[in-house]
């Protein structure tokens, strides 16, 4: 059975391998097809109706929650 420093040791060298593989290939192929800005923009967009979205639901919901308990 490893000990906890023994797994550690061995993620962590997982780790590297995986990391020297992709910064290899990042430099082989330098054109990667990064996210764009607009993309980030949308997704942040989505992301922030979605919490406003569900926080209104929350304030309603909490607001009348005495009355739809007989629903």
């Amino acid at each position: 059975m490893k000990t906890i420093g023994a797994r550690a040791i061995g993620v962590v060298h997982v780790w590297g391998i995986r990391l020297r593989s992709r910064l290899e290939e990042a430099s082989r192929r330098p054109d990667r097809g990064d996210i764009s800005i607009t993309t980030v923009i949308i997704w942040a967009a989505g992301i922030t109706g979605a919490v406003l979205i569900a926080g209104t639901i929350a304030i309603v919901i909490n607001k009348y929650n005495g009355k739809l308990t007989g629903l």
